[in-house]
C-alpha cells in the first residue's frame, strides 16, 4: 500500500516539475535577477536615497540605472558600491 502511494506522490510530483519548467534565455535571466537586486536596494535605502519616492515604487527593468544612480549619488559607501555592481 505505502509503495503505491509513494509512486503516486513521486508520479505527480514528477508531472509538476515537467509543467513548470519554462526555457529563459541567459539576457533574460541577468536582467531578472538585476531587476530583483533594484528591488531590494530601493527598499533598504529608501531612507538614505529614495525618501522623496513612494515606498511601493514598482521598479523595473527600465528603473535599474535610475536605482544604481541614485545610489551612486545620494548613499554612503555601502550604497554607491551596491550601485556600482547594478551598472554591470
Amino acid at each position: 500500500m505505502e509503495k503505491t502511494i509513494r509512486k503516486y506522490l513521486s508520479d505527480i510530483g514528477r508531472q509538476g516539475g515537467m509543467k513548470s519548467r519554462r526555457e529563459l534565455t541567459s539576457e533574460a535571466a541577468r536582467q531578472m535577477v538585476a531587476v530583483r537586486e533594484a528591488r531590494r536596494a530601493f527598499r533598504r535605502f529608501q531612507t538614505q536615497c529614495f525618501w522623496s519616492y513612494r515606498k511601493d515604487l514598482e521598479i523595473g527593468v527600465g528603473d535599474i540605472e535610475w536605482v544604481a544612480g541614485e545610489l551612486m549619488k545620494h548613499g554612503n559607501r555601502e550604497a554607491w558600491l551596491k550601485g556600482r555592481s547594478l551598472c554591470r
